[in-house]
Formats: C-alpha cells, structure tokens, sequence
C-alpha cells in the first residue's frame, strides 16, 4: 500500500487501549525493543511485535527517521499555494510525484493545493518552481511562502 493510499483511506481505525499504548511507546521513542513495550503494555514481546506489524501493514502508523533538513543541507524550505484549474487530485499525484515535494493536500479557500518543498538552496527553489511545479498542466498561478525559521515539528499528537 502506498503512502498516498494510506492518506486516502478515510475509514476510522476503532484502536484498542493497548494498541494506543503501544503507539504511545514508539511515539516517545521509535527504536523501543518490543520486548520493553511489552514490559510497559503488559503483552509479550512476539504480541507486540504482532499488533506492530498489523498497525504499520494497515497504514495506522509508520515507523520512520525523521531528519532535520538544515542539518543535511537543504537550507530552503517552503510551503507553495498553487491555484489550479481541471481536477485538482490528478494535479496533487504529479506534485507528488516531484522528488523535492514532501508534502501536498488539496485544500479550500484561497489555494487549491498546497505543497512543502525542501531545496539545497535558493537557486534548486527557483528551479524546481519554474520548471516542474509551473510547467504542470493545470497550474495558474503558486505563491511560495519561505521558511525562516522552523519553530516546532512535532508528529505526537498520535492515538488521541
């Protein structure tokens, strides 16, 4: 299952107080041995292991590293607001499709879709905006809102 199918699945997960918990763990701490989050939810480590396995296949969470993109040396970060005309999710698969876009939701109000993008610099920006974002059929006009400063990135508001 790919991200974007995940992120279309809009059918709520009924979680157990268990599986919450568990989601918890590795929310604090994403390399927790089941073995520990076992101790800590009261299963055995082949149980959590198992519940692991069923909530990443289904696409109720992923397990990943996540980098701070300044420290690998992409200084430009932005968030672009692209007005489209046609339909707006066959835009939203080819943004996301472009390698430097991390992010992209189809939105209402002012924009149409709005898309993250992380360069090296100034110039892959400029780059990327005229060549692959603005070449897209479809695309009218984007306006392009630059980072200056990342004030928070959380990804913890979990099992709520």
């Amino acid at each position: 299952m790919t991200n974007a199918s995940r992120l279309t699945n809009h059918r709520p997960v009924q979680l157990d107080d268990v599986s919450k918990a568990i989601i918890e763990q590795l929310q604090a701490d994403g390399r927790r041995s089941y073995a520990d989050i076992g101790k800590a939810v009261g299963l055995s480590e082949a149980a959590v292991r198992q519940r692991v396995q069923r909530l990443t296949e289904s696409g109720v969470m992923q397990i990943v590293a996540v980098t701070d993109p300044m420290q690998l040396g992409f200084t430009r970060q932005a968030m672009i607001g692209i007005r489209a005309a046609g339909d707006t999710r066959e835009l939203a698969e080819e943004l996301a499709a472009i390698p430097e876009i991390d992010y992209v939701v189809l939105t209402a109000g002012s924009f149409d879709l709005l898309a993250e993008v992380v360069c090296e610099n100034d110039e892959q920006l400029i780059s990327l905006l005229n060549s692959k974002i603005r070449a897209l059929d479809g695309v009218q006009t984007t306006e392009t809102f630059v980072y200056l400063k990342l004030q928070k990135q959380f990804y913890n508001w979990g099992t709520r």
